[in-house]
């Protein structure tokens, strides 16, 4: 399993770095596919709120009704129709790649399995959606879906009398069961909506909506494609006959083709093969080794800094164990993903206290921040030449080790934010180093939020902050992907020449 991870990982990275170059990171889709989600499901819901005020549930009516959405009053009715329909396609479309990129990243283990299995029935719930609002247009595409979707269902045992039955013929099939689907093809996005907010519970501080650039190409985009080229109906559902000659919407309805080749019961036993796949994997065997932190309640003053800052709610506050009036911190390791960013922010974790060995609040058990301080002292003895630098960077963004120069140490951390800006201060102040260079994932942190807290910690706006004493020109933050190698290198290059100029014609 680990190996297919990074087999797809890598081709994916390279899209997601040119789309970087195109948009910017902040302006990413791919960083963004779950919010813009939520976003393609509200464009649905509003259009399809306005689509249903002029909708007649009756079956002779629903096709004209349509129509005459369509044409005669194409310049709002027209094009809320063509908004629904690619809206419910991007949406598809968004879904399906979130889901993949999650699975190359590996985030379906551990706290993650909730959002990740979760997700498995959104997407019967997305599919059978969409396939249901083909049926209210009532054209031919409509019939061939309805006949063979039913066809399908009945497969199951669970009806008493066959689905299918309703198509035989125009005295079989009622107005009743027509406003019957109808209200199905609102049910299901309601039941839909509540199942995308269970799937982000257990997210702190989920971003539900796209930032506002994106958001705005993105549905200009939406609507140029609904005035270039309308959604529109074919001929009126016949039931003396099978249409033979349909244009099919091969994001929404390529599961039909499947039932065509394969027949019903190799098709239910497809899918919920796939689902049950998809729903075990998190338990599958891996090679990742996963230390939660520990709390050690002699240092822990109760600051609930860590609790703010863990993006996966593994902290909790309570009571101190035996100092009276204080609280203290608590982790729950089957939640806590050993990100680092709490060991990060633990006041305690600075390298000026006065004691033989750094033991803080919070910390590794197998690698604490004792030993990364022994680890970088050790480095920076080594050290050659002139600008003399640290490098600090991410196991998941550029491999800093990489960079071999005599003048440089490279440290390489689970996350950026698992360094205490206290460190800098502290390596500055001593005079062993020239300059600190920091870097990480940035935009699509691997763990949500470790690059935009270590960014606050930067600009005095998040605790613990960089103090304001550090000379801001011996210090450079500057995030690189794991494709961005040359790139930090090039930043790197950029900011030794500015160590090595006089501060006076530093420009």
């Amino acid at each position: 399993m680990d190996i297919m991870v990074s087999v797809l990982r890598r081709p994916l990275q390279s899209i997601e770095l040119l789309f970087s170059r195109i948009f910017s990171d902040a302006w990413n889709p791919w960083y963004q596919l779950g919010a813009l989600s939520f976003f393609f499901y509200w464009i649905v819901a509003i259009s399809g709120l306005y689509l249903y005020i002029f909708f007649d549930t009756s079956i002779y009516g629903a096709y004209h009704s349509v129509e005459q959405l369509t044409h005669e009053q194409w310049y709002l009715g027209g094009i809320m129709r063509s908004l629904h329909r690619y809206a419910s396609d991007a949406m598809v479309i968004s879904v399906t790649l979130h889901l993949l990129r999650e699975f190359t990243l590996g985030r379906f283990r551990r706290i993650r399995w909730f959002s990740w299995c979760t997700g498995v029935p959104l997407l019967w719930l997305l599919f059978a959606s969409a396939i249901g609002g083909y049926w209210l247009v009532w054209d031919e595409l409509a019939l061939y879906i309805a006949i063979l979707s039913s066809e399908w269902l009945d497969w199951l045992p669970i009806f008493n009398d066959p689905l299918a039955r309703n198509f035989l013929s125009k005295e079989t099939l009622s107005d009743r069961f027509f406003s019957l689907l109808s209200f199905l093809h609102i049910a299901l996005p309601l039941f839909l909506l509540l199942g995308m907010f269970i799937h982000i519970k257990r997210v702190t501080n989920a971003k539900s909506n796209p930032v506002k650039g994106l958001a705005v190409g993105t549905f200009a985009a939406l609507m140029v494609l609904s005035i270039a080229k309308p959604a529109l109906s074919s001929a009126p559902a016949d039931l003396s006959m099978m249409p033979t000659d349909i244009q099919l919407d091969w994001i929404i309805l390529n599961i039909l083709p499947v039932i065509d080749r394969l027949g019903y019961g190799p098709t239910w036993g497809l899918l919920t093969a796939f689902s049950l796949m998809l729903l075990i994997l998190p338990w599958l065997p891996s090679k990742e080794k996963v230390v939660p932190v520990q709390v050690d309640p002699d240092n822990c003053n109760g600051c609930a800094w860590c609790f703010q800052d863990c993006p996966y709610e593994a902290i909790e506050m309570k009571t101190h164990d035996f100092k009276i009036g204080h609280r203290q911190a608590v982790v729950d390791s089957d939640v806590c993903v050993a990100c680092g960013i709490c060991v990060g922010a633990c006041p305690s974790a600075t390298p000026f206290r006065s004691v033989d060995e750094l033991i803080t609040g919070i910390d590794f058990p197998d690698f604490t921040l004792h030993k990364l301080l022994t680890q970088i002292d050790n480095e920076v003895a080594k050290l050659e030449g002139s600008p003399r630098i640290l490098l600090v960077g991410c196991d998941h963004a550029a491999t800093v080790e990489k960079l071999n120069r005599n003048n440089l140490a490279a440290i390489s951390l689970c996350c950026t934010a698992q360094l205490p800006p206290s460190f800098i201060t502290y390596y500055l102040q001593q005079k062993q180093l020239d300059g600190i260079f920091v870097t990480g994932c940035g935009a699509d942190c691997f763990y949500r939020q470790g690059s935009e807290w270590v960014e606050q910690r930067f600009q005095a706006e998040r605790r613990p902050h960089l103090r304001a004493s550090v000379d801001r020109r011996r210090v450079q933050l500057s995030w690189a992907g794991p494709l961005e190698l040359d790139r930090l290198e090039s930043e790197l290059n950029q900011f030794e020449q500015s160590l090595l100029d006089p501060p006076e014609n530093a420009a």
